[in-house]
């Protein structure tokens, strides 16, 4: 701040001889030229003052720094930096401002101390720069007063020393040492917990960004443990809240060993808080705690704390949840399993499976492809289970786990005989995974046993073309007609399957569905999402009770000849009826109790048709092709409900906005052998009503389809994209921004397909939407590589002509640009029928058009075209030469300014016509001599401009000017 920023000058005239010595001083420092009175009185760096003897600069500014005036005093302090650089040739008179400046520092007025504290970071800065002469000035004489600031009575003065506390770490300018002896223990002493509050909530604030600069020994031996002590502060929840925001950069800080061993349980407590807000914060840092982490915490601790907070009471920490819930998904990427990596450039990278799970994933996604509701039959070898949690948190030992690991791979080594084991394990691990239990899987009944099997059967693995077992075994006989037979005469049969061990998972499952109604009762009138969760479980107990009670009256089926060939009666309507429904609730039970097993179609569920006949996949094997292994599966159930248009009710408005922008790194982790999970959202997310979705989907389409290949774009994203095109404006320029992107994806013969519809993106809902139009401009220069010559006369040449006859000069400008990559197309590839056919619709055109603004583009485009070499210089001189030089004699200014650029500055720059014997050389130059002898002063300039001068110019600002 200079001095007539602080008095006006209409009254400097009136300055006291005190006030007008002030002025003196800081002339030197940059307070010149205000006027008169200062004038009057500069002669030398300080001035006489009439009546007053001559005082040494020091000690003539060591007496107005502790003048009794507060204008005085704070005028000093604004101006040290210039005083520090006027001193800093002397360092003993460095030393002596440097001292000044302690004492000025323990000035009794806060704004002194305020002026002074702001500028300290431009202080740092010089000594950082001059760090030769005084190496440590900086931290014996600053430091202390920024952290004696810390605890100033005053609020501005300490706001404004933690402001600048942080602006010095942020650029590195105190050193490790100065901050681990001299900023660390002030910290830890202003957030003990016998320290004032208001000291406390600032200090655990600068505490939390202090661990991104330290190092991580460091954090972990000063900062962590008072860090742990904040996160259970139960005096002032603004503590806690400052911690479960920042908790995020202190996991990153201390690592992955002490963030499981100190920071998990402090995390646990702080998403259980009684307030909601702390709950809210945890909600948003889950991304950033998750990636500290192991991958086996984050999926048997960390998933379950996430639901958790995604069924929170509070709105507003679901609201939180369910956006941080797609980064969260995000963090169990692993390209081993996804087959999909990123580079360090940012670009995706197609990475080979890992050995084991090829032949599952193709498989499934086979599946998906032709209908995704057999993906789980059709899988050779059954995924991974992983065991998740229930919504009160209780989880799975450690060691579960790894012995599910264990368990899986050894399946891997049997699959046709181990996959019923692969149930029970599973069941065992996760007692809420018994809600599938009931429906029979196709392993569970011999091998043959089955109606229509050849419409089950799967393409044979590698691994499975030699089987131990089944080389040796008796070859059993072929009974399938026989049991096609016995099937049909008996009818539909019921889907529950009788048994002790039906009977004991049927009691584990009532005892799961009664757990969690007891535990959502307290919350059924604060959310309506809890109220149907209580009704879906509510019915599906009923219907488990009913089923044990019918338990006695069934025949235990035992082989084949357990089958019962008794007619249907009312009775077994009934039962046929209270099955289908409570097939349906198990289905939503399973979902609620977050079951990851992923099961196997039930009997019920079979294609009992004839083989002709299409398959129709019912409800729950549409939802039973959706289990993957890659993520918890209750986590992608939830992210698939947030199309559901309750939770725009009951979360956010906007929570299809957060689904489609976090769909592509969902995507990503789940890899394209899973996009099947992700279809049917994807397909409602692009035919939402709000455009705000549909615009996020557009912008990310190209990302998309580079996760899911050339076959699967082809199949699933072409239609949504082709739907795009025909949206509103805000859509299509999400389209259009990445439309080389996206195009480059597709197969020749379907990218062909869009070269007629490029002209629609001419024509938009506002004609003064001229960005739309740049913007297509751009993109067809990137475009053209994609195409073939001819494809590039017949359509894309005439969008271009279109586009330099734009109202707006940006659009015309970009796209004489795109002029000039036609062109060098053309030629690049030998198709010299095509360039000249184009440079004379250009002459046309342009050259002879009756407004001056097509002219002058001619010249544009001719320096361009010399510019880049795209034609050769035979062809130049031929066709284009003769026209430019004609524009010497156009009578617009602008007009031969342009020329005298073109031939000036890039012409004449090229060695063909530098050489002595060209014969075009002497035209060039006479028509160069006659623009430097115009009555315009613009084009004899650029006429006469020498071209090493041109780069001292941007000329892309130049014309754009003219």
């Amino acid at each position: 701040m200079f001095f007539k920023d602080v008095i006006p000058w209409s009254s400097a005239s009136t300055l006291s001889d005190e006030e007008s010595e002030i002025i003196c001083i800081l002339i030197p420092y940059g307070f010149e030229d205000y006027g008169p009175h200062c004038d009057s009185m500069r002669v030398t760096a300080f001035l006489d003052i009439p009546g007053q003897d001559n005082l040494p600069p020091l000690t003539l500014l060591e007496k107005y720094a502790f003048s009794d005036n507060i204008f005085n005093r704070q005028i000093i302090a604004r101006g040290l930096l210039d005083i520090f650089r006027d001193f800093s040739n002397n360092e003993d008179d460095f030393l002596t401002v440097m001292e000044i400046v302690v004492r000025l520092s323990e000035d009794a007025e806060p704004t002194v101390r305020t002026e002074l504290m702001e500028q300290i970071p431009p202080i740092a800065i010089f000594l950082q720069e001059n760090r030769s002469n005084f190496p440590l000035m900086f931290s014996e004489y600053l430091i202390p007063i920024v952290v004696r600031y810390l605890t100033d009575p005053n609020n501005q003065v300490r706001k404004s020393s933690q402001e600048v506390l942080l602006i010095l770490l942020e650029q590195d300018l105190i050193f490790q040492h100065d901050i681990e002896n001299k900023v660390c223990p002030i910290l830890l002493a202003l957030s003990a917990p016998d320290s004032d509050d208001e000291y406390k909530a600032e200090a655990v604030n600068i505490i939390c960004r202090l661990a991104s600069v330290l190092s991580k020994s460091t954090v972990e031996r000063l900062l962590l443990p008072r860090f742990c002590e904040l996160c259970g502060d139960g005096k002032l929840f603004q503590v806690r809240k400052v911690c479960a925001a920042n908790f995020g950069d202190i996991c990153h800080a201390v690592g992955q060993e002490a963030t499981e061993k100190f920071l998990i349980p402090k995390f646990f407590e702080l998403c259980s808080d009684n307030v909601w807000g702390m709950r809210k914060a945890c909600a948003e840092c889950f991304m950033a705690v998750s990636y500290s982490t192991s991958p086996e915490l984050r999926r048997t601790k960390l998933s379950p704390l996430f639901i958790r907070l995604i069924s929170d009471p509070c709105r507003w920490v679901r609201q939180a949840a369910f956006q941080s819930l797609g980064p969260f998904i995000s963090t169990f990427a692993n390209p081993s399993r996804a087959g999909l990596y990123i580079r360090e450039d940012g670009t995706l990278s197609i990475r080979p499976l890992a050995q084991g799970l090829d032949s599952t994933f193709t498989s499934g996604s086979s599946s998906a492809d032709s209908g995704g509701s057999t993906s789980s039959a059709c899988s050779t070898k059954p995924v991974q289970p992983q065991p998740d949690l229930p919504v009160e948190g209780t989880s799975a030992e450690t060691s579960n786990l790894s012995h599910a690991n264990s368990f899986s791979n050894g399946l891997m080594e049997n699959p046709m005989e181990d996959s019923v084991l692969a149930g029970a394990e599973l069941t065992r691990l996760s007692p809420e995974a018994s809600a599938f239990s009931k429906l029979p899987v196709i392993n569970d009944l011999p091998i043959h046993s089955h109606a229509g099997l050849s419409s089950w059967a799967c393409p044979k693995s590698p691994e499975d073309v030699f089987n131990n077992f089944l080389y040796w075994r008796t070859p059993l006989p072929d009974i399938s007609k026989d049991l096609e037979l016995l099937l049909s005469e008996a009818g539909p049969q019921e889907e529950g399957c009788s048994g002790p061990e039906t009977v004991h998972n049927s009691c584990v499952a009532r005892n799961e569905i009664q757990k969690v109604l007891d535990s959502l009762q307290e919350h059924m009138m604060n959310d309506p999402d809890v109220q149907a969760q209580v009704q879906v479980l509510s019915a599906a107990l009923r219907a488990a009770q009913l089923d044990s009670v019918n338990e006695p009256e069934r025949k235990p089926t035992e082989g084949l000849n357990g089958v019962s060939l008794s007619d249907p009666s009312p009775a077994s309507d009934n039962q046929m009826a209270l099955s289908a429904s409570s097939s349906q609730n198990e289905l939503s039970v399973a979902r609620i109790l977050q079951s990851t097993e992923p099961g196997e179609p039930s009997e019920g569920t079979r294609d009992r048709s004839e083989p002709g006949q299409r398959h129709e996949p019912t409800p729950l094997e549409k939802n039973k092709s959706k289990f993957q292994d890659i993520i918890p599966q209750p986590l992608l159930d939830q992210y698939v409900s947030m199309t559901d248009p309750a939770r725009a009710q009951t979360v956010d408005t906007d929570i299809a906005k957060h689904c489609a922008y976090s769909l592509p790194g969902v995507a990503l982790t789940l890899g394209r052998q899973n996009w099947h999970c992700l279809k049917d959202t994807y397909e409602t997310l692009a035919s939402d009503v709000q455009w705000k979705v549909r615009r996020t989907l557009a912008f990310s389409i190209h990302e998309l389809a580079v996760i899911l290949g050339d076959q699967l774009t082809a199949a699933d994203l072409v239609p949504i994209f082709n739907g795009f095109l025909k949206d509103l404006d805000e859509v299509r320029i999400g389209v259009l921004k990445h439309l080389y992107d996206f195009l480059k994806l597709l197969h020749e013969d379907k990218r062909r397909e869009y070269l007629y519809q490029l002209q629609e993106f001419i024509v938009t809902d506002n004609s003064r939407n001229w960005r739309f139009r740049y913007e297509l401009a751009e993109q067809l220069i990137l475009i053209l590589e994609l195409y073939n010559p001819n494809d590039v006369h017949d359509y894309l040449m005439h969008i271009a002509l279109k586009l330099c006859a734009d109202k707006v000069s940006e659009v015309r400008w970009i796209s004489f640009k795109l002029v000039v990559a036609i062109l060098q197309k053309f030629y690049s590839n030998r198709e010299n029928v095509l360039g000249l056919n184009f440079i004379q619709e250009l002459v046309v055109r342009f050259r002879h058009c009756s407004k001056w603004v097509g002219r002058q583009a001619f010249a544009f485009i001719c320096q361009g075209v010399v510019s880049e070499g795209c034609v050769p210089v035979e062809q130049f001189v031929e066709h284009l030469l003769p026209s430019l030089l004609s524009l010497a004699s156009d009578p617009v200014p602008n007009v031969r300014v342009l020329l005298a650029k073109a031939l000036r500055q890039t012409l004449l720059e090229k060695a063909y016509f530098r050489n002595a014997g060209n014969p075009h050389l002497e035209v060039v130059e006479e028509t160069v001599l006659a623009l430097q002898s115009d009555r315009d002063q613009d084009v004899s300039f650029f006429a006469t401009l020498e071209p090493q001068r041109r780069n001292l110019m941007d000329i892309t600002v130049l014309e754009k000017q003219h």
